[in-house]
């Protein structure tokens, strides 16, 4: 097994247990540290891959085949309807939604982790102080 089986198995693992959290918690607002922490240890994760195999690596993966592809429409896809529901939630707590919108589009799943960050701690605050 090399190290990116590894590391694939233990993000689908990683992401069953997230799944599972979500069901199981029920929260009203979500959790700022875990949001700021993902957004941190992905954003550290993709400038390694960008330092070892550089910027054109995203391109050719998402091109080379149907599966890359499809891969790269996938993730598209998850972003936009991600952004769809986390923009009015966004705008009610006073976010300025372009800049995180330009954000999310350049950087898909770190800026989007980054956006809800944000957002989960205006929530809390705004629930503090009401």
């Amino acid at each position: 097994m090399t190290p990116l089986d590894i590391v694939w198995i233990a993000s689908v693992i990683a992401g069953g247990v997230g799944l599972l959290t979500i069901l199981a918690a029920k929260r009203e607002t979500g959790n700022t540290v875990i949001a700021a922490l993902l957004c941190g240890a992905f954003a550290t994760y993709t400038a390694v891959q960008i330092a070892s195999e550089g910027v054109a690596g995203f391109y050719t993966n998402h091109t080379a085949n149907l599966t890359g592809l499809q891969v790269w429409i996938d993730l598209i896809m998850c972003t936009v309807v991600a952004l769809f529901f986390i923009a009015p939630r966004a705008r009610a707590a006073g976010m300025n939604v372009l800049p995180w919108t330009l954000l999310v589009g350049c950087t898909a799943s770190i800026g989007l982790l980054a956006m809800v960050a944000r957002l989960f701690w205006l929530e809390r605050r705004a629930r503090a102080e009401a």
